[in-house]
């Protein structure tokens, strides 16, 4: 077995966190599966994996083996793509990573009609609110809401959004309506963490004066941390606090008048959000032709414009 199939292999046991399902992904037998990753450590000298009754996980070792095989497989399949026209003609599988509410809402079905228009395309979306490392899992296109640092990678940027922190009508008809940052520690909030532990701070800043100014911090009565959007909506829908958001993802019941969005004049300057990707011109073609459709789809939503009428608050 060369080299680079014993990589393919090893991946996938990685990938899998286990021998018999990379075995059946790869459609060959467990044992072979086994072989060609203990013919790999020997080769190298080191363990990749660690065994147990339960799981396969990496190594210290193994993780930084894991990350370069990746790379180097992901450009030799782009060699092999390019060589066979790939470049001209989209065609093959589309990695694409957005955040969990905006994938939902905005990504997926852009990718629905994209994949309409381009049956030489599969696609693999991966909805996480989680920063992904596109070289390093494999994906061709993220989307992010964010000011990114300088990088290799290309951004082009589709429209921004705002932070909110919105409530439902009763709530506010029995609590009252936030004024100040200062308001706010009179009030119940629900908070939000990506790994579901510190809240981050609710920022907010004089009216018109954005982040050129000191910001003050907040502090509602937290209730409920949680690393879901959809889990702190709802929550805010059921009436049971003030909420801190994303324009877009609370767009819909704001609209309907099921939430209303205060303290609008003290908003920290709105997000970008971007579609990035590498390689720049010498990207697939199926990356390019994605790209340039989705930001045109992009552009035109209200919600990432700036063109959406907000209701005031009553």
């Amino acid at each position: 077995m060369d080299k680079l199939e014993g990589m393919r292999i090893f991946v996938a046991v990685a990938d899998a966190k286990g021998f018999a399902p990379a075995a059946r992904q790869l459609g060959v037998s467990a044992p072979a599966v086994t072989r060609a990753v203990a013919a790999l450590e020997a080769r190298i000298g080191t363990q990749l994996l660690r065994r147990s009754t339960r799981q396969v996980t990496l190594t210290e070792a193994g993780a930084r083996f894991h990350a370069d095989c990746k790379r180097i497989l992901s450009e030799i399949d782009e060699a092999e793509s390019s060589a066979s026209g790939a470049h001209v003609v989209p065609q093959g599988l589309l990695s694409i990573t957005a955040p969990v509410i905006f994938g939902r809402l905005h990504v997926a079905p852009v990718l629905q009609d994209f994949l309409g228009l381009h049956p030489q395309v599969s696609a693999r979306s991966f909805y996480t609110d989680q920063i992904v490392h596109l070289l390093d899992e494999g994906m061709d296109v993220a989307l992010r809401i964010a000011h990114l640092p300088d990088s290799g990678l290309v951004a082009v940027r589709v429209g921004e959004v705002r932070r909110v922190v919105v409530a439902s009508p009763q709530y506010l008809a029995e609590h009252g309506v936030p004024r100040t940052p200062a308001d706010f520690s009179q009030h119940r909030g629900i908070g939000f963490s990506q790994h579901g532990s510190v809240s981050a701070p609710w920022v907010f800043y004089p009216p018109g004066a954005g982040a050129r100014s000191e910001g003050v911090v907040a502090h509602p009565r937290l209730r409920h941390v949680t690393n879901a959007g959809d889990a702190s909506i709802a929550g805010a829908l059921a009436s049971q606090g003030l909420v801190r958001a994303l324009s877009y993802q609370v767009a819909e019941p704001v609209l309907a008048g099921r939430l209303h969005i205060v303290m609008a004049d003290h908003e920290p300057p709105p997000i970008p959000v971007q579609l990035v990707y590498a390689e720049g011109r010498r990207a697939a073609a199926k990356v390019r032709a994605f790209v340039d459709y989705a930001a045109e789809r992009l552009r035109a939503e209200p919600v990432l414009n700036g063109s959406l009428q907000w209701p005031a608050l009553p």
